[in-house]
């Protein structure tokens, strides 16, 4: 019997939701925690943290490596700009397409485990679509990487409000925050490393896989965590207050399940916070995709532009982690809405009139309006009062937005080749920019999808 109780906590504590126990433990006696070695429970939130973190590194570079290396990419596969301009849609199509199937993988198998199987996708998608052959397998292999990248888009706002409820904003601006550096990395040292290598970019490319293979190791304990705790057979009976809880944890497994499915469709915070994301994600995309090249068409140097590339993608390590602590601490976001277009705005019109005279102030202008992909995971977290209304509301937005970013880069390329220059594309990623902040101040209104689908 001990040894048994002593089994279902230590499966607790690698599946409930993360709570702080207050000094002396729930009733004035010695804590689990306390004394030089820290509670199970402890190490399981780091362990989590960790895996967050290294999870969140892996989730652009599949993205701005390419971007960093297109030109090279372009004539080694014998592609046009306009096929180019296809190459760097395909991001945000996988994305729509495998983030929606998210949340059923989740409800089957668990959140975490999701997580691992995706980042051992991205894993092996980078690994092998340099040497795929052609620029089918290419994108194949792209496809493959990018699908572990859409289901781990999606759940990372779910696993961070299940397991750390009271710390939503400052955990959603750490994984933004390694997100950011891990798409500024890879902009900025994939061009000199592949030099280091031999000069292939192959090699350049590849060589990402390993830090897809390393954000495993973390995830590897949470794999089997399908329920929450009291579901298995015989936990009920030997701890009822423990399985009334775990169903009631915000994005457990019984919450989902017992819940009928929430009328995402009729909330227009939900449609407003999807057009947000997909704006957003056009913006984004046309930079890692195209931003490097518009430097470069300009004559500044191939690593210089790389290196431009990664200042706007590390703008948003600091600011991910400020934006999202300030947006929760606001009734409405709108504001910092606005203050993001307003830097895009003026960041397009530098890259218009002198690209390459003040390429460092543009570059920190783009990078400050892209910081609107961790204001929109954080208003995915606040415009949902449950776990359950969470997962619908980030699969609905996510899913919905990338779509919406498909044809921008595509568009851009097209744009690009016929006109000769990055006149009309620029004028189409300013214009752009406008609705972007229409739809974002009223996605950052003060209200749940859950109160709206109710009055409706």
């Amino acid at each position: 019997m001990m040894g048994g109780m002593a089994r279902e906590e230590t499966r607790t504590s690698m599946s409930t939701p993360i709570r702080r126990t207050p000094p002396g433990g729930p009733h004035g006696g010695p804590a689990a925690g306390d004394g030089p070695h820290p509670s199970p429970r402890a190490w399981t939130a780091r362990l989590l943290m960790a895996g967050i973190v290294l999870a969140a590194l892996n989730l652009r570079p599949a993205i701005t490596s390419l971007g960093a290396l297109l030109e090279e990419v372009r004539d080694g596969l014998g592609m046009s700009a306009g096929l180019a301009g296809l190459l760097t849609s395909v991001p945000p199509l996988c994305f729509a397409v495998f983030g929606i199937t998210a949340p059923r993988l989740a409800r089957r198998f668990g959140p975490a485990a999701v997580v691992c199987a995706g980042m051992a996708a991205i894993a092996a998608g980078l690994a092998i679509r340099p040497y795929a052959g052609g620029t089918a397998g290419f994108v194949a292999a792209s496809a493959l990487a990018l699908m572990g990248i859409a289901v781990s888009n999606v759940l990372m706002p779910v696993i961070v409000k299940r397991h750390f409820p009271d710390r939503v904003g400052s955990m959603t601006g750490l994984y933004s925050m390694a997100l950011a550096l891990g798409t500024s990395t890879a902009a900025a040292v994939t061009v000199p490393m592949t030099d280091a290598l031999g000069g292939s970019w192959r090699t350049g490319l590849a060589v990402w896989a390993g830090l897809a293979a390393a954000a495993l190791l973390p995830w590897l304990p949470f794999v089997r965590q399908r329920r929450e705790p009291g579901t298995r057979a015989g936990a009920g009976a030997e701890n009822p207050a423990r399985t009334a809880s775990a169903a009631a944890a915000p994005g457990g497994t019984e919450e989902l399940a017992a819940r009928p499915p929430l009328p995402i469709t009729r909330s227009r915070t939900a449609w407003a916070l999807a057009v947000f994301f997909g704006l957003q994600a056009t913006a984004a995309y046309i930079t890692m995709g195209w931003m490097a090249q518009i430097f470069r068409d300009a004559g500044v140097p191939a690593a210089t532009a790389g290196l431009l590339l990664a200042v706007t993608m590390v703008m948003g390590v600091p600011l991910s982690f400020v934006i999202p602590r300030l947006a929760t601490r606001l009734p409405r976001q709108g504001p910092i809405v606005v203050v993001l277009g307003v830097c895009g705005l003026a960041g397009y019109a530098g890259l218009y009139l002198a690209p390459a005279a003040g390429a460092w102030a543009w570059a920190l202008l783009l990078g400050i309006s892209n910081c609107a992909f961790p204001l929109a995971l954080t208003m995915v977290g606040m415009r949902a009062r449950t776990g359950a209304g969470v997962v619908r509301l980030s699969a609905f937005a996510q899913s919905t937005g990338y779509l919406i970013s498909i044809p921008g880069p595509l568009l851009v390329g097209v744009l690009y080749q016929h006109s000769g220059g990055w006149g009309l594309p620029l004028a189409l990623m300013a214009a752009l920019m406008i609705p972007q902040t229409v739809v974002g101040v009223l996605a950052g209104r003060d209200r749940t999808v859950e109160d709206e689908t109710a009055a409706r």
